[in-house]
């Protein structure tokens, strides 16, 4: 692995832990001081409540715990070979890499020890999330920009 390829995987390894940890974190506070089921409000608009989704996105299909745990250890390694070992890795695919690969991994760790995610970041007329599933999402949309941002900024250097 060249030098460039091994510095763009360390650095979506750093952003991929940071994520888990303040993911981790994040839940472990939520689960000390709300009982499942519970509600507390923080803003006009906002309330943590800690529920456990045992689905997908959102609760969805129900509870495929070991499925899920297996196919997204698999896409996890494949997002890593991809990122490490394509030619010309692309100098900014290191930050939704690890938000993605960050993100999955802290709902996988929720999904292996509590067999459901927690989440807790409750909105009106909006699923319960965590910050594990802000971090895929914002992920998932910074690689679909990728492609215009990059082509923005080449078309930026051309004299």
């Amino acid at each position: 692995m060249s030098q460039g390829r091994l510095g763009v995987l360390l650095k979506a390894l750093l952003v991929c832990g940071a994520v888990v940890a303040l993911d981790q974190l994040s839940k472990g506070l939520i689960r000390e001081g709300i009982a499942r089921g519970d509600t507390v409000a923080v803003f006009q608009f906002e309330s943590r409540g800690m529920r456990g989704n045992q689905g997908v996105a959102f609760g969805l299909a129900g509870d495929v715990s070991p499925l899920l745990i297996g196919v997204a250890l698999g896409l996890l390694v494949a997002l890593l070979a991809f990122l490490s070992l394509r030619p010309g890795a692309d100098r900014l695919a290191w930050l939704p890499a690890g938000l993605l690969v960050g993100g999955a991994l802290g709902n996988l760790a929720d999904r292996v020890r509590d067999e459901a995610v927690t989440d807790w970041i409750d909105f009106p007329a909006w699923p319960t999330f965590n910050l594990a599933d802000v971090a895929i999402v914002v992920g998932v949309i910074s690689l679909v920009l990728l492609p215009e941002f990059r082509a923005r900024t080449e078309q930026d250097d051309d004299p």
